[in-house]
């Protein structure tokens, strides 16, 4: 049966889902905590952007795009110095508001700035914020949101289809029983966190055939929970389990060139304290893996394949469909310059050329 609520217009091809020029402004993951050591500056690349990361002496990350606002010299090429980063090329230092404060050459330092991006850190990671001021907290399970966590982290990963695609992956109900031999009766209820969140829930009484649930199945007689939390279109928070038994996957995706899916998994707990707690957590946090590998495993072919394009969508794709139409209502940056998109005729708003002749006209100030 065909979808007749919240319906997408088919017409027209979908301005931000599955838009390979396209990203919707929020929080996304840049690198491991583990891999920026103090006093350490790394050269990355966030959805079409070049950007350099540092860890200053207090141990915050600080994310400034790549380029000295003087000549261009790449800043990853630079030193730390305290919380403050000096460039190589003309040894100009900058602290961590992107702030010129110090020209060898010069009594004073002249007023320019490089260009920061709000920074954060959690489950492990650093993330960015790809707007000027954040508007929404970082992802977060939402039974999980006040509680200390520990994390591991499982397979980094490429595929060849946008991140979108992959996420719908997790409200495909058709797909849950054909290809993972799971419930056979999936019932989502959709809840909209916020302007970028959105959640999608399943409690069934049914008999699940996955081996792990099953084990615990015969002694707990309540739903089986699996829930997801979608931030951003692109970074997914799963909860599966029993009442008393969750795993907790993030499935932290970002776009890259081409329209393809850059990917991390993220196994996290609620953190247990003591010997035995500890003990307890690697165990769960063990578990996930394999919970999660059964999924990767079996679908992993199809994101490499697959050429996405819902055009009949059925009433078992309403959640699809939903969530499609979230995505649609958030706003839109642009790959590459993370600039604002008009979405609904795809020009670029009047805003983005007004900033364009503004930093050119700093430009040649700074000159």
């Amino acid at each position: 049966m065909n979808v007749n609520a919240e319906n997408v217009n088919y017409a027209r091809k979908p301005k931000i889902f599955n838009q390979p020029e396209r990203f919707i402004e929020g929080w996304y993951w840049v690198i491991p905590s583990i891999k920026l050591r103090v006093g350490e500056v790394k050269p990355v690349t966030i959805l079409g952007r070049d950007l350099v990361i540092y860890r200053g002496q207090d141990r915050q990350a600080v994310i400034f795009d790549a380029y000295c606002p003087h000549m261009g010299a790449h800043l990853a090429e630079g030193k730390v110095e305290g919380n403050e980063l000096r460039c190589f090329f003309h040894h100009w230092k900058y602290d961590t508001e992107g702030f010129c404060v110090e020209v060898p050459c010069l009594d004073e330092p002249i007023n320019v700035k490089v260009k920061t991006w709000p920074t954060a850190e959690k489950y492990g990671l650093v993330w960015v914020w790809t707007g000027e001021t954040p508007q929404q907290p970082l992802p977060f399970i939402t039974e999980l949101e006040l509680e200390e966590c520990d994390s591991a982290f499982g397979s980094q990963f490429i595929t060849n289809c946008h991140p979108n695609v992959v996420m719908v992956n997790a409200i495909d109900a058709q797909h849950f029983n054909r290809v993972h031999n799971l419930l056979s009766e999936f019932n989502f209820e959709k809840q909209e966190l916020n302007e970028n969140a959105i959640t999608f829930s399943n409690h069934t009484q049914e008999k699940p055939k996955f081996w792990l649930i099953k084990l615990i199945f015969p002694f707990y007689k309540k739903p089986v929970i699996y829930d997801i939390c979608y931030w951003y279109g692109t970074t997914g928070m799963v909860t599966v389990g029993t009442e008393f038994l969750h795993f907790h996957i993030m499935f932290a995706l970002r776009l890259i060139e081409g329209g393809k899916t850059e990917g991390l998994i993220i196994f996290i707990a609620e953190k247990r304290r003591g010997i035995f707690g500890r003990l307890y957590n690697r165990f769960i946090l063990w578990l996930s893996k394999f919970l999660a590998q059964y999924f990767i495993t079996n679908d992993s072919k199809i994101f490499q394949t697959i050429q996405f394009n819902l055009k009949s969508p059925i009433e078992l794709d309403q959640p699809i469909v939903q969530f499609i139409n979230h995505l649609e209502g958030q706003k839109a940056l642009k790959w590459g310059s993370w600039n604002l998109e008009r979405v609904r005729d795809g020009e670029v708003r009047e805003i983005e050329k007004r900033e364009n002749r503004e930093k050119w006209r700093d430009e040649l100030v700074n000159d």
